[in-house]
């Protein structure tokens, strides 16, 4: 009778979402979480009243993760299960190393109306990796309990191990304290939870253990050593809730940590004196936010806080002013009243970009460099982009106050910014007319960009399509780019928009396992990935992207943790080295490593390999990151189309740039064949929007020579006289007075023997 029983609630609760009642339950089979990746015969979600999450038992999870993790989680509000709100949350052993494995085994450990536990077990090379998930009836958290356990005969020192939260929409709250801390240690943490939320629900992680962050807290890591035989317990809860309230997040833990508190509670009314609905009252402590509240349809508000001083808070709403920060002092077991007045509704700004010398309209980056910018960021954007069908022109809904925007079109690359100062009235709307004046026009000369690494809306990326063409118009981006992770869900969607303004697409795929990711273009329009991420190699990789009739094979950030040549260093990379990729990424998102990414390719010239390089911003959300920040410009034969775009790109005639553009004499890519002893000229044109700073001529992996250019204002012709003596080439580093840099491929050289 129990097993008619669960096939029917599975059934009912595939058919129907709004079955989910007040008893724990376990679902076996495809998830009836709204958008959950859960979808095969064997997986598991559990559920109660207040939430449900998913374990991808035989579903691949995301980024080639062992099977057996988190990777559906939502809010159950009138017993109805809601969308699913991450991509994956759950254990990693060491920053994002999760390969290899050669086994993962999930168990069912109690499933009763009070409490369901589910236990994973798997193994990260020779550690044991176990994993209890508890949910109990009422309660709006799912605790997870995971030790690991070294079964080898060597010791792991400096692993960075920990919980992680990567949600799949909405916004993400870091750690507070931590706000702006990519990659780093958590001292200075006013807490130690990272939640993901939008204005209906919030996901928030709790990991007691934090030490370290990473990738801006959707990973929370304790760096530690395992001794042979050691075993080291993480633990940490999964809280959700249906609304992108604060206050339970605040409660959670005053509870968690049996801190002494105290309530602040008001009600917030607006410059008419009466009750503003759905207020938001934020927290700051130490003068870093904190932590917010949504109030009711009457303006009243009400959040536990832990006891003590240092608290400011302040009311807002959606498009409204901010009041005034009132100080607080919270006394343990009392409440404190703090009311706000004076809320002021938005106005309208509606701005037209146009070009100075054509008067024709530009696509454009509008953000607010002074102004109010809400912490919560269903609130406002602080960042807007100009309309795809009516190019130039944006209309802006913004709180009181007074601003200035920053308005590009190519940032940093081909027009300097305009600065408008305005003050927005409440109740009002103005018109203001923009003139840019674009620096250079590479597409005159043959060359054309694209940002090579760039996210839309699948996995953890949170940017709709039409906003990442938007951004990439904005970018003047001459090709349209997406490459979302194991995805190709957003083809046809941009190829449309592409086809509408007439500029190529290239459409892409980020192929993901644990131990590398690879950018595969052009592919078939749409088709899927074929192959099984968490279970692969490079060698079934390669096979992959010819299957999707891939130009082009790039290896995206090499030297990052789970890059291709990290794992390679490290022997985890299955297969090995294989020479069949084209291009190595100069990735924006992990600066840092630029230098090393050169001097693999460089090393790589130096034994006559073509592996030549490419740029991408990997963006994931254009309102917090900015697409084409690094670019690559290529000079195709003939039309400038996807496939030409990357047959341009596999050739060499290609450069990376963070702004300065240079324009060749020689080709990029070609070889110049001379007689030995002969003297030859390599010239080359060199822009920059920002200013010229200083050119580098690269050869055998070298500097052999670098002017000084910050004379020369913004365009120069620079020449350098060579003579062959043997095989050789020859590649160029510029710099603008901006900090940014061009990185090109290489010309090559022959040197015949005299006649």
């Amino acid at each position: 009778m129990r097993s008619i029983i669960g096939l029917w609630l599975a059934i009912g609760a595939i058919l129907a979402p709004s079955l989910a009642d007040a008893a724990v339950r376990i679902v076996h089979g495809p998830t009836p979480i709204l958008g959950g990746d859960a979808r095969a015969a064997g997986d598991l979600t559990v559920v109660n009243e207040k939430l449900a999450f998913a374990l991808a038992v035989q579903s691949p999870p995301p980024y080639g993760v062992p099977r057996g993790a988190l990777v559906d989680l939502a809010p159950v509000a009138d017993g109805k299960i809601g969308r699913d709100r991450v991509v994956f949350a759950d254990f990693i052993p060491n920053n994002w190393s999760a390969w290899p494995n050669t086994y993962h085994r999930v168990e069912v450990v109690e499933d009763t109306p009070q409490e369901a536990v589910v236990r994973t077990e798997r193994d990260w090379g020779e550690v044991a990796v176990s994993t209890v998930y508890t949910l109990k009836s009422g309660e709006d958290q799912v605790h997870i309990a995971v030790t690991m356990t070294n079964d080898g005969k060597a010791a792991l020192a400096d692993l960075r191990s920990g919980l992680t939260l990567w949600p799949s929409s909405g916004h993400l709250f870091a750690v507070p304290g931590l706000a702006g801390v990519s990659d780093g240690p958590a001292k200075g943490a006013l807490s130690d939870r990272v939640v993901a939320y939008d204005e209906g629900w919030f996901v928030a992680l709790h990991a007691p253990y934090l030490e370290h962050v990473g990738y801006g807290s959707k990973d929370m890591y304790q760096t530690h050593s395992l001794a042979p035989g050691e075993r080291r317990t993480f633990e940490g809860w999964l809280q959700v809730g249906a609304r992108g309230d604060l206050a339970p997040v605040v409660a959670e833990e005053i509870a968690r940590r049996r801190l002494p508190a105290g309530d602040l509670t008001g009600q917030v009314t607006g410059r008419d004196g009466r009750p503003v609905a759905a207020p938001v009252v934020v927290i700051e402590k130490s003068g870093q936010p904190y932590a917010w509240t949504l109030g009711d349809a009457a303006g009243r508000y009400r959040i536990a806080l832990p006891a003590g001083g240092g608290y400011t808070a302040y009311a807002t709403a959606k498009g409204y002013s901010e009041t005034p920060r009132a100080t607080a002092v919270i006394a343990p077991g009392a409440a404190l009243t703090r009311d706000f007045s004076g809320l002021q509704p938005p106005g309208r700004q509606r701005f037209s970009v146009a070009d100075q010398a054509s008067g024709a309209p530009l696509d454009a980056r509008i953000a607010i460099d002074r102004g109010q910018k809400p912490v919560v960021e269903f609130l406002g954007r602080k960042v807007f982009f100009t309309e795809l069908d009516r190019r130039g022109v944006a209309e802006l809904e913004l709180a009181p106050g007074a601003y200035a925007f920053s308005i590009t079109h190519g940032l940093n690359v081909l027009a300097s910014p305009a600065t408008v100062e305005a003050t927005v009235a409440s109740g009002a709307a103005e018109t203001r007319k923009v003139a840019l004046a674009p620096f250079a026009d590479p597409r005159a000369r043959g060359w054309y960009a694209a940002d090579l690494h760039h996210h839309a809306d699948q996995a953890e990326a949170v940017t709709p399509a039409p906003d990442l063409a938007r951004s990439q118009f904005a970018a003047g981006l001459d090709l349209l780019f997406v490459s979302d992770h194991d995805s190709t869900v957003n083809h046809r969607i941009l190829q449309a928009i592409a086809d509408r303004r007439g500029v190529p697409f290239i459409p892409s795929v980020e192929i993901s396992t644990s131990w590398a990711h690879f950018n595969a273009y052009p592919v078939k329009l749409g088709e899927p990935l074929a192959i099984d991420t968490g279970d692969t190699s490079i060698g079934a990789v390669i096979a992959e992207a010819h299957r999707l009739d891939a130009e082009v094979l790039q290896v995206n950030h090499p030297l990052i943790p789970y890059g291709y040549f990290a794992s390679l260093d490290r022997g985890v990379a299955p297969g090995g080295f294989n020479p069949g990729f084209d291009l190595l990424e100069i990735n924006s998102a992990n600066r840092g490593d630029d230098d090393k990414v050169l001097a693999r390719a460089w090393a790589f010239w130096n034994e006559g390999q073509r592996h030549y390089l490419s740029g991408g911003s990997d963006t994931h959300d254009v309102w917090n990151e900015l697409s084409g920040a690094v670019r690559a410009y290529a000079h195709p034969d003939g039309p400038v189309t996807a496939l030409s775009f990357a047959r341009a790109m596999k050739a060499g005639h290609a450069y990376v740039t963070y702004g300065p553009l240079i324009f060749p004499d020689r080709m990029f890519g070609e070889t110049v064949r001379v007689v030995a002893g002969q003297r030859f000229d390599l010239g080359f044109d060199l822009k920059a929007v920002n200013g010229l700073k200083s050119v580098s001529l690269i050869s055998h992996g070298a500097v052999v020579q670098t002017l000084d250019l910050a004379t020369r204002g913004r365009e120069t012709h620079v020449d350098f006289p060579r003579t062959a003596a043997s095989p050789a080439w020859y590649a160029l580093i510029v710099e603008d007075r901006g900090g940014g840099r061009a990185y090109t491929d290489p010309i090559w050289v022959e040197a015949s023997a005299p006649h």
